[in-house]
C-alpha cells in the first residue's frame, strides 16, 4: 500500500503544478547534431531515460535508466533514392536492458529508400515488429508492453523480475538478429512489412555467425506483417496483423520452429481541438515458452494480450494499462501466469522532454518452484517518476 500511495503523490503532484509553471521555462527542444561530409549528411541523435521506483518488494527505492546514441550517414539524390548506414548504441543497467537484452550494437544496419519503400540489411527489426499496432501508451518507456525499463528487480540474481517472463505482445522473433528487412510505402492507407532471418547472428551482416549453441537454435525465420489505416467519421482506426515462423536446430524431442501470430487495433477519437481520446489493445500467440524462440515446442502455447486507454488534454495525457499472460508447461518448464495494472500521468514540456509519474502492479504465477518470496505466487507494485530526454529535429 505504501508503493500505491507513492504512486498517488507522484500522480496529483503532476497534475497539481499549473501549466503555466511547467511552461515557463525556454524550449528547450534539442537538435540531432549534423554535419555534411563530401555529398553525404551525417546525423546523431541521443536519448537518455531514467526512473525512480518504490518498489514494495524488495521495499527499496530504486532507480533505473539507459542511454541511447543513434547516428545515419546518408546521401539523398534528386531522384529520391537515399543510401544511407544506421547504428544504434546503448548503455543500460540491469533493469532497463529492453527487448534487445541489454546490446550495445542495438541496431547496425544498411537502408536503401526509394519510392518502392525501405530496404534494410543488417541488425535490425523484423518485418513482424516494424508495423505494429498496440494501445496507447503514456510514456513507452515504462509501459506494462514491451517497456526499456522495467520497475522490479529479483534480489536472487539482481536482474529485471520481468526476465522470466515479459509481457511484449508485438512479435519480435527475429529481435535484432542480422537480416534482411522490406517496408513498402503506405498506399491507401496500407503498408506491408517482410524480413528473413538467416539464423541469431549478430555481426551486422547475415550468415557469418550461426548464434548461440544451445539447443532449439532458430534459422530461416521469416516475418511479415500488414498495417492497415482509415478513418471513420472522425474516428481514426489502425490495424494490424503479424506472423513469423522459423526453423530449430540441434533440436530436443518436443521442439520445432518458432511460430508467432499477432494482432493490434487502436481508435483515435478527437473530442475537440485540445482533447483526444485513444483506446486499443494487442494480441499475440506463439509456441515459444515465454516468448524465449529457443524454447520453442510443439506442445504448450504463449499467450499475452494488452488493452489500454488514453486522453490526452494539451501537454498533459493520462493513461490506464492492463496486460495479461500465460506461458503453459511444457518439458521441464512450469506454466507461468501474469497480470499487470498501470495508472500514469505524462507532461509533455517539449518534443524532448517528458516526464511521467505512476503506480503499476504487477502479479505472477508459476506451477512449480518458487519465487524469491519463498512462493509459488507474488504480487508487487510500485509508484514511479520517469524522465525522458531525447534529441528532436
Amino acid at each position: 500500500m505504501s508503493s500505491l500511495r507513492g504512486g498517488a503523490l507522484l500522480l496529483g503532484g503532476l497534475w497539481a503544478c499549473p501549466a503555466q509553471a511547467w511552461a515557463d521555462p525556454a524550449d528547450w527542444t534539442v537538435a540531432p547534431w549534423q554535419s555534411f561530409i563530401g555529398n553525404a549528411q551525417l546525423d546523431i541523435g541521443a536519448s537518455a531515460g531514467g526512473a525512480l521506483f518504490t518498489p514494495d518488494q524488495p521495499r527499496q527505492p530504486a532507480a533505473s535508466g539507459a542511454i541511447k546514441l543513434m547516428s545515419r550517414l546518408h546521401r539523398d539524390y534528386d531522384s529520391g533514392l537515399s543510401i544511407g548506414l544506421d547504428a544504434t548504441l546503448t548503455a543500460s543497467d540491469a533493469l532497463s536492458r529492453g527487448r534487445y537484452g541489454g546490446d550495445v550494437f542495438e541496431k547496425a544496419y544498411a537502408e536503401m529508400r526509394t519510392g518502392l519503400g525501405r530496404l534494410e540489411l543488417g541488425q535490425t527489426d523484423g518485418g513482424a515488429y516494424d508495423l505494429a499496432v498496440t494501445g496507447p501508451k503514456v510514456d513507452e518507456a515504462v509501459s506494462l508492453d514491451n517497456p526499456q525499463t522495467t520497475l522490479f528487480r529479483d534480489p536472487g540474481t539482481h536482474h529485471a523480475f520481468t526476465d522470466l517472463f515479459a509481457l511484449r505482445t508485438e512479435i519480435g522473433a527475429s529481435s535484432n538478429y542480422a537480416k534482411l528487412a522490406y517496408v513498402s510505402p503506405n498506399l491507401f492507407g496500407a503498408q506491408l512489412a517482410l524480413s528473413f532471418t538467416p539464423n541469431e547472428g549478430k555481426n551486422i551482416l547475415p550468415f557469418i555467425q550461426a548464434g548461440p549453441h544451445v539447443p532449439g537454435r532458430q534459422a530461416d525465420i521469416w516475418e511479415g506483417s500488414l498495417r492497415y489505416s482509415a478513418d471513420l467519421g472522425p474516428v481514426t482506426l489502425t490495424g494490424y496483423a503479424g506472423v513469423a515462423e522459423g526453423r530449430a536446430e540441434h533440436k530436443l524431442p518436443g521442439q520445432e520452429g518458432i511460430s508467432d501470430l499477432g494482432l493490434g487495433l487502436r481508435a483515435d477519437y478527437p473530442l475537440n481541438n485540445d482533447i483526444s481520446l485513444s483506446v486499443g489493445g494487442a494480441w499475440r500467440q506463439s509456441n515459444a515458452h515465454a516468448f524465449d524462440i529457443n524454447q520453442s515446442w510443439q506442445a504448450g502455447t504463449t499467450r499475452a494480450a494488452h488493452v489500454s486507454a488514453s486522453l490526452t488534454d494539451g501537454a498533459f495525457i493520462a493513461g490506464v494499462e492492463y496486460g495479461n499472460g500465460v506461458a503453459d508447461k511444457v518439458a521441464a518448464l512450469p506454466r507461468l501466469a501474469l497480470n499487470g495494472y498501470q495508472a500514469s500521468l505524462g507532461y509533455v514540456l517539449n518534443s524532448s522532454i517528458q516526464i511521467t509519474g505512476g503506480w503499476q502492479q504487477l502479479e505472477y504465477g508459476r506451477s512449480s518452484g518458487v519465487f524469491f518470496n519463498a512462493a509459488p505466487r507474488i504480487r508487487m507494485d510500485t509508484g514511479f517518476l520517469h524522465l525522458n530526454l531525447k534529441t528532436s529535429p
